[in-house]
């Protein structure tokens, strides 16, 4: 079966892709190349073009027969939304909207959606289940969330069936190497942490010491981008099996402070990571950790790449190799 893989090209979609390849099926990435890498476009067909162009997406949605469609394309920096919001919504929402006119147009009924932990803004409750109050504190997640809607109201107007799938922290590489990640710029933690370890950057800001955890750092739920990956072919299946619309967060339902992944990449690294301490940043929750167990109940998900040490040790490969 062909799977249509929207932002196929960046971090978590190349990562599906290679496994989508594995379970047999053949992803097809339809790719802006704004961020995308030709190089991680490993699996299957490269369809270059933008969301925001309906002819285009029309033309792929022809010249393939899809399953289903995974749907990860879109603006991921929250700093910047705050400063651009209407480049957020313009190309978040806005393009959505045209995917799924494309998807209903050409009959395919089920998708895949890569949201995130951000729909829930500051949370009352930790670990989060997915019935928590949705307040994104930002464009980028406010973005995600009408994202969400939309695909429900296309669910009931239409038939559309989806999965969305809710990530906490996205880390580590692929295990055999062949991909990792390559933002540009780069904003999360672990490869600042490797790119100042590897003296590729002056240092790591620290942002907030003051928070209500063990060492005074924010706390986040890592998860390993395989084991994202491997939820969304879980998730493909559960639509072919005809399973009802849902949402799953994708977590451990564990935290670890900036501080303990910081050390784990020193441990790691064999070398200092130097560290300039920043005060909080706006938006920032204390703690975010997944409730995920109507993930593993529903899909039978289970992360196996996601303690600490397997994390950083993969992306710290990665790196080291991606360096020369």
């Amino acid at each position: 079966m062909q799977i249509l893989v929207t932002g196929g090209a960046g971090y978590i979609g190349s990562h599906t892709a290679k496994a989508l390849s594995q379970a047999g099926y053949e992803p097809v990435v339809f790719d802006s190349m704004e961020y995308g890498h030709r190089a991680a476009v490993q699996y299957g067909p490269l369809e270059e073009g933008d969301l925001a162009d309906p002819a285009a997406l029309r033309r792929v949605l022809a010249k393939y027969s899809f399953g289903a469609a995974i749907h990860f394309a879109a603006y991921i920096s929250v700093g910047e939304s705050v400063r651009e919001p209407g480049k957020y919504f313009r190309n978040n929402f806005g393009n959505t909207l045209n995917l799924l006119d494309g998807l209903r147009e050409a009959g395919v009924g089920r998708i895949v959606f890569s949201s995130t932990a951000a729909v829930y803004g500051d949370p009352l409750q930790v670990p989060i289940p997915e019935d928590h109050r949705l307040q994104p504190v930002s464009p980028y997640g406010d973005s995600k969330l009408m994202m969400e809607r939309a695909i429900g109201w296309y669910g009931q107007a239409y038939g559309l069936r989806s999965v969305v799938l809710r990530y906490f922290n996205a880390a580590g590489a692929d295990p055999d190497g062949q991909l990792g990640e390559n933002h540009e710029p780069e904003t999360h933690l672990i490869p600042l942490a490797i790119g100042a370890a590897l003296g590729q950057n002056p240092e790591l800001h620290l942002f907030g010491t003051d928070y209500p955890s063990p060492d005074g750092t924010a706390v986040r739920d890592y998860v390993h981008v395989s084991d994202l990956a491997a939820a969304h072919v879980l998730a493909v299946r559960y639509l072919e099996r005809g399973g009802h619309s849902t949402v799953c967060n994708l977590g451990t339902g564990a935290g670890l402070t900036v501080r303990q992944v910081i050390d784990m990449v020193e441990q790691v690294s064999g070398r200092k990571v130097p560290v300039r301490l920043s005060p909080r940043r706006e938006g920032d929750a204390p703690e975010l950790v997944a409730e995920a167990s109507r993930a593993r109940t529903l899909l039978g998900w289970k992360p196996v790449h996601s303690d600490l040490r397997t994390i950083v040790e993969s992306a710290y490969r990665w790196h080291i190799a991606s360096a020369h």
